[in-house]
């Protein structure tokens, strides 16, 4: 019963935020400072997660495999190589490093 109590209070949470979106003012929203957090915002969220995803292991932090495919991909990126060739860059690293390290 606990899980449908989970359910419903995140469908819940979700429609008042989508809610709370619709009611702001959109003179409010068309402020610089607005739409310039809105354009980063996701960024660096994105980054957030991915870095938790990738050096953490609960409470510690963790350098595997996962650390030297993500090192790849930013140096590929830095590279300006193409998306599907980050992707392949940092599969092929983090296979090659949990090979060799077992």
């Amino acid at each position: 019963m606990n899980v449908w109590i989970a359910i419903g209070a995140t469908a819940a949470g979700c429609y008042l935020v989508k809610l709370i979106g619709l009611l702001i003012p959109a003179g409010a929203l068309e402020r610089p400072l607005v739409q310039r957090l809105a354009v980063l915002l996701p960024v660096a969220l994105l980054a957030a997660l991915t870095a938790q995803q990738t050096l953490a292991d609960g409470r510690f932090l963790v350098l595997d495999a996962r650390a030297a495919g993500l090192t790849a991909a930013a140096v590929a990126l830095l590279l300006r190589a193409p998306f599907l060739l980050v992707v392949a860059a940092a599969v092929l690293v983090t296979a090659g490093v949990r090979a060799t390290t077992g």
